[in-house]
């Protein structure tokens, strides 16, 4: 009798978790740092702003487990979506351009869109969710179940200005871009209701949104959202106090020399300079007004999907690909290992788990989501990849974050990694975000095949305290009153991202899937 009813509860579990096989609806924003209202206050990107109009993500985040403090592993497009596509760090993928593929430099690595591909879901991408071009491999085709979907005319003539306010008489006409990828998006949900509705087919989803991305193309309303006598410059137009040159981007050797605008004011990009005050101002304005554009296209499929009936089966994750220096630091664009360009929007809701929502401060890195996914979606955890992952088609070099659904309080990982290469790729500067402190060293880097640092050849070193100076505007490295800490951190990132993370991973297993959904 006994061993029947524990084979009965078996069964049950087993249904349990076959029924609660979710759908994922895969949300990207492109240069979108975390000008979201949900992250009004101390993480939020800059003290100095207007009123930021974003209501569909910040209801988006009132029903989601809001993770305020995400960090991307490289703050450039193609490294950090790489990395948080395949679960690992840029040293694994050895993608740190926008060019090389991480299938010919890294390993045959399963993408997300792949797992869930491989596990009989219908996956269909669309926009820009891997980065463009030969970085992708076009796509990385084998990720997804039918043909990708770009928007004609994507750049929108895009490298006239930096920014342009598009007339409704003109987009009614010929629509936006990112217009073009919601249309697609609301038909592809409506192609995939019946199957995921009656339980035939799963789905997942991605799409990635261009904007705000230069050049800041939107719809010209929203700059009334914005008037210009509430945008402020920056508080801190300057680079960092006793930063190593090392650490600093001149931002017209990047893209904002390819704009017609920027030529014609020639800057020179250099250490403590930055663009004219009205530039300066136009430009924050304009970015605003690009990020709460993709707000309204990220509500306007949300509501479609509640109006399909698919809003209690569906996973909803949005996240940006890096931050963006909007004049802080005298900086633009990424580039960097500073706050502003690797903290990003992250947060994810789980039906019938994070609907009142849930706000958490503990530390997350990128590739924390594909084991999340993995696991809120209903399958059994991933291993975690071994030194050498090479020939491991699949596994993880992130945490899932799914405990912090349960307890956003719980002890966790104690420091967040990025990094960010210098001097054609032979000079690397890794990052360490602990609670309240950024530690960063620029060491030489050797290249294929070893792939890793000398630490003994070190070209700066970089300690900011957020405890007082949480805008990054002192580099304490050399400070005699830091040097203790300077040797724990130091010591913290050269052991690396393994030695960093929870003492107690909470994984779930088949059956603490089943407790996860009651």
């Amino acid at each position: 009798m006994v061993q029947i009813k524990t084979c009965v509860l078996l069964l049950l579990c087993v249904q349990v978790v076959r029924c609660l096989r979710k759908n994922i609806l895969f949300l990207v924003s492109d240069d979108m740092r975390p000008e979201i209202g949900a992250y009004l206050g101390p993480d939020f990107p800059s003290p100095i702003h207007p009123t930021i109009h974003t209501p569909n993500l910040d209801a988006l985040a009132s029903k989601s487990l809001l993770l305020k403090r995400a960090y991307v592993q490289q703050a450039i497009c193609s490294p950090s979506r790489t990395s948080l596509l395949t679960g690992r760090r840029p040293d694994t993928t050895h993608v740190y351009d926008l060019v090389h593929y991480f299938r010919h430099v890294g390993g045959n690595y399963t993408t997300i869109p792949q797992f869930f591909k491989n596990n009989g879901y219908r996956s269909i991408g669309m926009g820009k969710i891997f980065h463009h071009g030969k970085a992708s491999g076009y796509d990385d085709p084998i990720s997804w179940s039918e043909p990708y979907y770009h928007a004609p005319d994507e750049k929108y003539r895009s490298n006239v200005v930096t920014w342009r306010a598009v007339s409704k008489a003109e987009y009614d006409i010929r629509p936006l871009p990112d217009m073009q990828l919601t249309d697609y998006a609301i038909k592809s949900l409506r192609r995939v209701a019946l199957d995921a509705k009656s339980g035939k087919q799963n789905f997942f989803i991605a799409l990635g949104f261009h904007k705000p991305h230069l050049p800041f193309v939107f719809p010209e309303k929203y700059l009334d959202l914005y008037p210009k006598d509430k945008v402020r410059l920056p508080d801190n137009p300057y680079a960092p106090v006793n930063m190593p040159e090392i650490a600093w981007i001149n931002y017209m050797t990047e893209e904002m020399a390819n704009y017609h605008d920027v030529k014609e004011i020639n800057p020179s990009g250099d250490i403590n300079t930055t663009l004219p005050d009205h530039f300066v101002l136009n430009l924050r304005r304009a970015y605003y007004s690009a990020v709460s554009y993709i707000d309204d296209l990220v509500g306007k499929v949300l509501h479609e999907l509640d109006t399909l009936g698919l809003s209690d089966n569906t996973v909803v994750s949005f996240w940006g690909d890096h931050g963006w220096q909007l004049g802080e630091h005298g900086e633009w664009s990424k580039h960097t290992n500073f706050e502003d360009a690797t903290h990003a929007p992250m947060m994810v809701h789980v039906p019938g788990i994070t609907d009142k929502g849930i706000i958490t401060e503990r530390l997350v890195d990128f590739v924390d989501l594909f084991p999340t996914l993995v696991e809120v979606a209903g399958f059994q955890p991933l291993s975690l990849c071994p030194v050498d992952s090479t020939k491991v088609d699949l596994c993880r070099e992130g945490t899932s974050f799914v405990p912090l659904m349960k307890d956003p309080k719980c002890e966790w990982k104690s420091g967040a990694f990025s990094q960010y290469p210098r001097m054609n790729y032979t000079v690397m500067g890794y990052t360490v975000r602990t609670d309240m402190y950024r530690y960063t060293e620029w060491p030489e880097f050797i290249g294929e095949p070893e792939y890793k640092p000398n630490w003994k050849k070190l070209y700066g070193v970089e300690l900011y305290d957020h405890s007082n100076d949480p805008e990054e505007n002192y580099n304490r490295a050399n400070d005699p009153s830091y040097s203790s800490l300077k040797q724990q951190l130091s010591a913290k990132l050269r052991r690396g991202w393994r030695y960093s993370q929870p003492k107690e991973t909470i994984s779930l297993s088949i059956e603490g899937s089943c407790s996860l959904y009651p």
